[in-house]
């Protein structure tokens, strides 16, 4: 590809030696491009490969010192306003990102799903019923691999379908072929800083289309709702007010009414390209997603779930009322700088046990106290981590209980992300 080739005399540096980077770090060495892999960790579990392929590394806490590059690839949980991004870009330097590039370079039609809950699922949710009709799908962007690498394989027919986060579209200007909005709430705060700037970033996924893009928006959330007048090619709508006859909502495995949104959406963006039994398949036999919601285990009458993507308040509400019953739940975490007054009535619902441990513990448990549903029920106590957490909760169950990890709260302040933090929930669970 031009692409490649151009930059074959440049030097090109990559921040964050992650899962989406790894790949492309390989693929553009390969390349016989200059590439320096830089990580503000002190250890690189790659080494040895990368400096087989010639990779410069550069690690620790000066990462990012020296500018002698051409290329910078951002992670995307490197914030694209963070004052030395914005030096270099002043310096001339080019800072992308896999998703910006690969949507540049994409053969096939792109579909495009971003929000504050539901994302993950909805993605999910349109790449199975593509399979299911037949279609040859690319599932990428902030789930699964990066896409970069494989572009080269990937054929005019086929469908990328890609998730995306506020941090890869705040950059991104140019957006894909159909766009899904699941939601907007309040979420990742503490880096965007205001909800106007997080929102933006959201809206970048679907202002950049031509006429004939499509745009499937939520009616259901105000936000979301607000940005119908925008929308330059063909606008579709879906909400839980309205009646959509399709199939029974009782046909769908996945439980919670969360669910039956995610489904409506993942229907309305595709419905030109799958027939409805195609869908009706996906309906009766999808399973779930890893860490949403997911059933781990049953013992002594008692069922644990772990939803650790429950990484706000939102999330937390849809887990909670997915079960109907009162269950223990075990929350808090990193504090991304989310409001929790919303979750308290939920809690004081929902909940007959709250365990509370991380950052945003002491946060949750006021947002509760302060609530004026709360009359002293749900029960709160404190764990120091999630070992404690699981261990008082097994203590505290009895025969009929449900037992849920539904944080809150971002992962970051004990675990790297929200599913390393799952496996180890579902580990602890397994060895009860």
């Amino acid at each position: 590809m031009d692409f490649f080739e151009s930059l074959k005399n440049k030097r090109v540096a990559f921040v964050g030696i992650g899962v989406s980077h790894t790949d492309c770090i390989r693929m553009f060495a390969k390349r016989g491009i200059s590439v320096i892999a830089c990580d503000k960790r002190s250890e690189c579990e790659f080494e040895a490969e990368f400096r087989e392929l010639g990779v410069e590394l550069r690690l620790g806490e000066d990462y990012l010192d020296r500018a002698d590059f051409d290329v910078l690839f951002r992670t995307p949980g490197m914030y694209f306003n963070m004052p030395r991004l914005r030096e270099l870009r002043d310096a001339g330097i080019v800072v992308t990102s896999e998703m910006e590039v690969f949507f540049d370079l994409c053969p096939c039609t792109t579909i495009g799903i971003t929000g504050s809950d539901g994302k993950t699922t909805t993605t999910t949710l349109i790449a199975e019923m593509l399979r299911e009709a037949g279609k040859t799908v690319h599932l990428g962007g902030n789930i699964g691999r990066a896409l970069l690498p494989i572009v080269d394989t990937i054929k005019p027919d086929d469908y990328a379908v890609v998730e995306l986060s506020s941090f890869q579209l705040i950059s991104m200007r140019r957006s894909p072929d159909i766009a899904v909005l699941t939601n907007i709430t309040p979420n990742h705060l503490d880096v965007h800083g205001t909800m106007e700037e997080y929102a933006a970033a959201k809206q970048n996924i679907y202002r950049h289309q031509g006429a004939f893009g499509i745009t499937v928006l939520n009616y259901d959330n105000e936000l979301t709702r607000s940005f119908a007048d925008e929308v330059r090619g063909e606008l579709r709508f879906f909400s839980m007010q309205k009646p959509f006859e399709h199939f029974p909502k009782e046909d769908i495995r996945l439980p919670g009414e969360h669910n039956v949104a995610n489904y409506l959406a993942a229907i309305a963006a595709v419905k030109h390209l799958v027939p409805p039994e195609s869908m009706h398949k996906v309906a009766k036999e999808f399973g779930g997603v890893e860490h949403r919601i997911e059933f781990v285990r049953e013992i002594g009458g008692v069922k644990w779930y772990n939803d650790s993507i429950a990484t706000s308040p939102t999330r937390s509400i849809a887990g909670l009322r997915s079960f109907g019953r009162k269950l223990i739940m075990i929350a808090g975490g990193y504090d991304k700088q989310i409001p929790y007054e919303p979750l308290a009535p939920e809690l004081a619902e929902h909940v007959k046990l709250l365990i509370l441990t991380g950052a945003t513990a002491p946060k949750i448990e006021s947002a509760l106290r302060n609530c004026p549903e709360y009359n002293g029920s749900p029960q709160i106590v404190h764990a120091e981590n999630l070992e404690a957490a699981v261990k008082a909760a097994h203590e505290a169950a009895t025969s009929g209980d449900i037992v849920t990890l539904s944080p809150a709260s971002a992962s970051f302040d004990m675990y790297k992300n929200f599913e390393e933090r799952g496996l180890h929930f579902k580990r602890l669970v397994a060895e009860l």
